[in-house]
């Protein structure tokens, strides 16, 4: 077993209260690290940081908007009125199955608002204290759809893009500080909202009821990958916990694909 050495680090894992993001948080806590879990469901929240604890880990919770500039000014405060936070994921996010003709720009400012704003609220707040202590880890969470959009989501795709773009640069602003900048791109993850949807597809699209006949489906429908198969939130984690760790220093301003090679490119 390797030791990712994340005993006495305090992470922050937005949008963690179900998903890819609970999957993180829990990942996180597993390794050793104090979490603080994020959501606006109050239960939601609560429930994630209260089955951490049970396992024997560290969390606690704290909901609010990050949309909402005051709300997420009080979030940042209040989580480091805890302590200094050195480990953040930004995955907090959002996406509405819509196309060119649907999406309208008040559309798109709406979704930049809460897939690239608030991501940059929280770098912005948590950042000082990852500065003076000469250690940190922001990772952000992309999709293949960043660099490889499918036709529709197009207002998705380019706020992810814009992820990727923010991590390099913000990589190279924070030269020689000790603090890295990554973001790790899923494919396909099977979260409990992703299985939902994609029950509601195979109705329309007449692929069956049961999970293997739907993934299959997917996989010769929507999006393909060597693997064969699609992801877990399990597997996302493991990355994002490897690469926000001491061990993971030599990786910074990366893009991360973990898709099973569906955007399998040079």
């Amino acid at each position: 077993m390797v030791d990712l050495q994340l005993k006495g680090h305090r992470a922050i894992v937005t949008g963690s209260s179900a998903g890819i993001g609970e999957a993180i948080a829990r990942k996180l806590a597993a390794e050793g690290a104090a979490v603080i879990v994020h959501g606006r469901r109050a239960d939601a929240v609560n429930a994630v940081a209260q089955a951490i604890s049970a396992d024997g880990g560290q969390a606690e919770g704290l909901t609010a908007d990050l949309a909402d500039p005051a709300d997420c000014a009080w979030f940042v405060s209040r989580a480091l009125a805890g302590g200094d936070i050195d480990i953040l994921v930004n995955n907090a996010g959002a996406f509405a199955n819509r196309g060119w003709d649907d999406a309208a720009p008040e559309d798109w400012l709406a979704l930049y608002a809460i897939n690239v704003a608030a991501a940059v609220r929280c770098i912005q707040g948590f950042l000082p204290a990852m500065r003076a202590s000469g250690w940190g880890r922001i990772v952000q969470i992309g999709t293949g759809e960043a660099v490889n959009p499918f036709p529709t989501m197009p207002d998705y795709a380019a706020s992810k893009a814009a992820l990727l773009n923010l991590t390099a640069s913000l990589a190279k602003h924070l030269d020689r500080t000790g603090i890295t900048v990554n973001t790790v791109s899923p494919g396909i993850v099977v979260t409990p909202g992703v299985r939902e949807f994609y029950h509601l597809e195979a109705r329309r699209r007449g692929w069956g009821g049961d999970w293997p006949a739907i993934e299959a489906g997917v996989l010769a429908e929507v999006l393909d990958n060597p693997a064969g198969r699609l992801g877990r939130p399990e597997e996302v984690a493991d990355l994002v916990a490897f690469v926000a760790s001491p061990l993971a220093g030599y990786i910074n301003g990366a893009n991360l694909r973990i898709d099973g090679g569906s955007t399998a490119v040079v």
